[in-house]
């Protein structure tokens, strides 16, 4: 499941594609009005579909003044297909084009391949288990609100978040997290879990899960 956010301007399409893409347990975002989205926290959002041909800020400017500060895969909805087009879009950042009119079946098949594979290092935000990380702040939040992390905390979230499905040792995240050079020892990765676990039980967030005799895993 992830958050999607769709931009344009006719309800119409915004409804169907909101129709077909929930199929898919998708959580999906709608936007018509263009001069909303410069404001908007984009850290949520695991992928775009942007339309191109819209009045006011058209989907190639929204693209040039976004693309910065977002990492997920952008995806343009678009009736032109002339090559001079596609590259003004691509070298703008966008991933891919769907080309007006589409089928529902080639919409959802192009949604989730990019986020199947969008492996792209992360390097403003990323959101994972209902959990957003502000990678450059070195900050959390969950339900809009900022997780009360310490320094190390937040370090080793970051690290199983952003390897999430792995197990890692103690001693594997402490060398992550405090390099070769830590002054305590791995048994203190057990204590920072435990406190981690707390502040997030608060919110009914429970992403770590314990590999028993091996480590632990964000999953």
């Amino acid at each position: 499941m992830a958050h999607i956010l769709v931009i344009d301007d006719e309800p119409a399409m915004l409804q169907l594609i909101r129709r077909v893409l929930e199929k898919d347990q998708h959580f999906i975002t709608l936007i018509s009005d263009t001069s909303e989205v410069l404001h908007m926290n984009f850290s949520k959002f695991d992928l775009i579909l942007l339309d191109i041909m819209m009045p006011g800020l058209d989907g190639f400017e929204i693209c040039r003044q976004i693309r910065s500060c977002v990492d997920c895969p952008i995806i343009f909805l678009t009736a032109k297909i002339q090559e001079p087009d596609i590259v003004r879009g691509l070298g703008l950042g966008a991933d891919d084009y769907i080309t007006k009119p589409f089928g529902t079946a080639e919409l959802r098949a192009r949604v989730n391949a990019h986020l199947r594979r969008d492996t792209r290092e992360k390097k403003n935000s990323f959101s994972i288990s209902g959990i957003v990380f502000q990678i450059n702040a070195k900050e959390a939040e969950t339900q809009g609100k900022k997780l009360p992390f310490t320094k190390s905390e937040y370090e080793i979230c970051e690290y199983l978040a952003l390897h999430h499905g792995q197990t890692f040792t103690r001693e594997q995240i402490y060398e992550a997290v405090f390099g070769l050079d830590g002054e305590s020892d791995n048994s203190v990765i057990s204590t920072h879990i435990k406190n981690i676990r707390g502040k997030l039980a608060a919110y009914h967030v429970a992403p770590i899960e314990t590999v028993w005799g091996v480590g632990y895993k964000w999953v």
